[in-house]
């Protein structure tokens, strides 16, 4: 970066409305001026999930007084933008939309330019906004759309090494949540359930625990819970809580099983970096037990692991700015003409993983 740039990025791909300015310094400095989300779980908490059309509309009710909010929380004019930034997928394709032509309309009224974001790329590259972090590293990217595992090369350059062949992690905590009779949303509520319980009392499976790839699974361990769960009807309060405690080490043991086999690639392919760096983000790397356990692999491998807070773990537009900058600073812009993409891999060359359901 030669110049400093100061970039406001738009996020609406699923159910979190969210605005931010960040700015990036030569040298390497970065300032979140502003980061502003508005969740909608109450408005999809009577469903027990996200439905699109109450997800779109929030974000046209709401997005407007949040730009609005995110600029004069960050002390800048539009006039001081250097570009404008927006998810254009992957997502709800309605969600999509509307922030997509939000920044679209930002970035020509006041002349800036627009910066189409690959969501995911912007989670990617969230853990380079709050500490330096040379390329390439590699991501594990666990949130409730998404589990891969991929080798982040440079802005715009990845190689995925594995991907889920049916649900995502987030997926699951959240199915497995409602199976046990718990709220929406359902991981955290799992989470918090699960401490307290023993994980060793009930048989839960590792799918694809052991394979030669680094490709995940959890369409059986969440059947086989649901199997123990109406087996021992009605649960109990210790049912739940041994229940929900083996289905978290079953994903901890899972995903740190497919990580070590990723990070071995890696090394294979990388022989020339030393101190490679491993970035855990997505809104499932909030939990604590998948956190420990991706630590242990990280130093038995000789990795330096890297977390980003919490709160930009989850779903936020300050990962979307600091994205838009990282492409600006390399002069890659988009025309107002770009369509939103309810599809978008990271890595569009990758051969498709055997199951059915993949997800790119």
């Amino acid at each position: 970066m030669t110049e400093t740039l100061t970039v406001l990025g738009i996020e609406t791909s699923c159910d979190e409305t969210a605005a931010a300015v960040v700015r990036g310094h030569p040298g390497g400095a970065r300032e979140i001026l502003s980061n502003v989300v508005l969740s909608q779980l109450d408005d999809h908490r009577p469903y027990g999930g996200v439905v699109p059309e109450i997800a779109a509309r929030a974000h046209v009710e709401h997005l407007d007084g949040l730009i609005a909010r995110a600029m004069a929380d960050a002390g800048v004019g539009f006039d001081a933008l250097d570009g404008v930034a927006a998810t254009a997928g992957p997502g709800l394709i309605g969600g999509v939309m509307v922030g997509l032509t939000a920044g679209k309309a930002v970035a020509l009224a006041c002349g800036a330019p627009f910066i189409a974001v690959n969501h995911l790329e912007g989670h990617a590259l969230s853990a380079r906004l709050v500490e330096p972090l040379e390329f390439p590293f590699v991501l594990l990217l666990v949130s409730g759309g998404h589990c891969q595992l991929l080798a982040v090369n440079g802005v715009g350059d990845f190689t995925r090494y594995g991907t889920t062949v049916d649900d995502a992690a987030g997926e699951a905590f959240d199915k497995c949540a409602k199976l046990l009779g718990l709220g929406y949303p359902g991981g955290p509520a799992l989470a918090a359930l699960a401490r307290g319980g023993d994980p060793d009392r009930f048989a839960l499976p590792r799918p694809m625990l052991g394979r030669p790839d680094c490709h995940f699974s959890f369409s059986g361990l969440k059947t086989a819970l649901a199997r123990l769960a109406q087996a021992h009807q009605p649960l109990s309060e210790r049912d739940q809580r041994d229940l929900a405690a083996g289905f978290e080490s079953a994903v901890a043991d899972v995903v740190a099983d497919r990580t070590t086999r990723a990070l071995a690639r890696f090394r294979a392919e990388h022989t020339g970096v030393s101190a490679p760096g491993f970035v855990v983000a997505g809104g499932v790397a909030a939990n604590q037990v998948l956190r420990a356990r991706l630590a242990e692999v990280a130093k038995r491998e000789g990795f330096r692991l890297v977390l980003p807070p919490v709160h930009l773990c989850t779903d936020n537009a300050a990962m979307i700015a600091w994205a838009g900058i990282e492409r600006l600073a390399l002069g890659l812009t988009d025309s107002l003409s770009i369509k939103p993409r309810p599809r978008w891999p990271l890595d569009p060359d990758a051969p498709p993983a055997t199951g059915a359901g993949v997800k790119a």
